[in-house]
């Protein structure tokens, strides 16, 4: 099984906050110091020993050769042979002496005498040129005018001190080469305990990190968990208060915020159930005298042909503003409905195509509509409901489509997110269009497209109704402007709308009898047997 791209997304996004946790920038933190610390420590602790351990090699060895050397040539005549040399370097070498010399007489009675103790390891061509000029180099200084020199050499890889001396002038010359190995194994040695013990000390500040992480990042992690609980509606959450640090201080002003906003929140929901209250009870109280208001002017109406002429308008207006005022108060219930929550369907299966038609039919708007859509089309909705949204949406499409027809068409359609089958009805006008700026505020309740026009044949109530409708359904209703002019709500709807209820009923007229017809935010009056009159296109929209 292959993962979905948002699986794939949230796991490389988990493991980028991972990877700039703090937990894991404390930890890397003190590993680093560690490390530098460590390693500056036996950096340091390592050439003061290497520098000791060398330098008390060195002076040891010198100081042997420089004796026997000494005690050597004086024992030795004017003119010693190149036996007495070879004498003279077996008994400077012998016993535990850890190096091998050359002697050198170049005056001597038997002509230029070398006498190498060892030639396999030391020989004169291997004293280097530098080392032999220092060495015959006469100084000013009449009580030791030849000096003894020395420096360290590599051969075949080994480390080496090389010495050499002249005794009195004209007097045999003397080279000694000692090995240094053993001092290299001894630093060797150091230089590996002490990388092991930098190891342990960086290993060490890691888990002392992550236990210091730990304990600073525990109460972090509950005010984030406490957070998290806030966002999601949890007001009463809390933090437990301990100590008198700042991540105690911060928990009490976390406390004190949620206290704030639960209250805030408390308050507000009271005022908002309130005013739902009052808008309810209103429109309840409204319905009784709006009965007998409405009746009354049914009559009137009926009887305005033979009214004075210059009455009849005040009565048709009288009348249409009734029906206008009528409709508000039904609307005004519906959307307390929505609010509370209490709005119910009753599902019914519905041939979407002949719901249309029989919606534009009750409306006669058979002229005015070109219907678009499939016959065979079933969906299990709430056919009242429905008849609401479609009143609605085309009630506005005539009202703004600037006198011409309003196309609908009827489709079904797969929605590949949700993974379900989809009724798709479109409702497409010909008029300007909505504006770029009003679009996202088409379905807000009351919206005005113009400020300067706050009173519209509508309530204003209308598409905001169609949308909750849709949304009862667990459907959505989208605006958008057509590439080649006039604007296009489209409805989607599941094939199998969620849930059954048994309807409540009050205070709702079937969208067919025409006093739901209400166009939404631009609304049509959508009276039985009367025509929509769409404004013409110079008018804009009322949302």
């Amino acid at each position: 099984m292959t993962d979905s791209p948002t699986r794939s997304r949230g796991r490389l996004i988990r493991g980028a906050l991972r990877l700039t946790s703090l937990r894991l920038r404390l930890v890397t933190v003190f590993a680093l110091v560690a490390l530098v610390a460590a390693v500056s420590v036996s950096g340091i602790a390592y050439w003061l020993n290497r520098d000791a351990v060398l330098t008390r090699a060195q002076n040891s060895a010198l100081k042997d050769f420089s004796q026997a050397l000494g005690d050597g040539a004086g024992g030795l005549p004017e003119q010693a042979s190149c036996e007495m040399l070879r004498d003279m370097g077996t008994i400077m070498t012998s016993g535990n002496q850890t190096y091998q010399v050359v002697l050198v007489d170049r005056e001597g009675p038997e002509g230029d005498c070398v006498v190498e103790t060892d030639p396999a390891a030391f020989r004169l061509d291997m004293v280097p040129a530098s080392l032999a000029d220092a060495v015959h180099q006469e100084r000013d200084d009449t009580d030791a005018p030849y000096h003894l020199y020395w420096q360290r050499v590599e051969i075949d890889g080994d480390p080496y001190l090389l010495g050499g001396a002249q005794v009195i002038d004209g007097g045999p010359t003397g080279y000694m080469l000692a090995s240094l190995a053993p001092e290299r194994d001894d630093l060797n040695s150091l230089a590996w305990s002490l990388g092991i013990a930098t190891a342990l000390a960086v290993i060490g500040s890691a888990l002392l990190a992550q236990a210091a992480a730990t304990m600073v990042l525990r109460p972090v992690a509950r005010l984030s968990n406490a957070a998290q609980r806030l966002g999601e509606g949890k007001l009463d959450t809390r933090l437990e208060e301990r100590g008198a640090d700042e991540l105690a201080e911060l928990s009490r002003t976390f406390n004190a915020a949620a206290a704030s906003l639960e209250q805030r929140v408390t308050d507000l929901r009271a005022r908002e159930a309130a005013s739902r209250r009052f808008v309810a009870d209103m429109s309840h109280e409204l319905r009784t005298p709006m009965t007998a208001i409405t009746a009354v002017t049914d009559v009137l109406e009926e009887e305005v042909d033979s009214l004075d002429p210059m009455i009849a308008p005040a009565v048709q207006l009288v009348v249409s503003e009734t029906r206008r005022l009528n409709s508000l108060v039904e609307n005004l219930m519906e959307v307390t409905r929505f609010d509370a929550g209490t709005a119910k369907m009753v599902l019914d299966d519905v041939n979407i195509a002949d719901q249309v038609t029989h919606c534009i039919d009750a409306r006669a708007w058979l002229d005015a509509v070109e219907l678009d859509a499939d016959r065979t089309i079933t969906a299990r909705l709430d056919p009242r409901r429905l008849d609401v949204i479609l009143a609605n949406l085309i009630g506005n499409a005539l009202k703004h489509g600037g006198g011409r027809s309003v196309r609908v068409s009827v489709r079904e359609e797969i929605d590949p997110a949700a993974g379900r089958d989809d009724v798709v009805v479109e409702v497409a006008d010909q008029g300007p269009g909505i504006p770029e700026d009003v679009l996202p505020h088409v379905f807000d309740r009351f919206y005005k497209a113009s400020a300067s026009r706050p009173r519209s044949d509508g309530s204003g109530l209308g598409l905001s109704i169609a949308l909750e409708n849709a949304h009862l359904h667990g459907g959505e209703i989208s605006a958008a402007n057509a590439p080649e002019g006039g604007a296009v709500f489209t409805l989607r709807l599941p094939r199998e709308a969620p849930g059954d209820g048994d309807g409540d009923g009050d205070g709702e007229s079937d969208g067919c009898d025409g006093t739901e017809g209400d166009g939404g935010n631009g609304d049509s009056s959508g009276e039985r047997n009367r025509p929509g009159k769409p404004d013409g296109p110079g008018k804009e929209r009322d949302t």
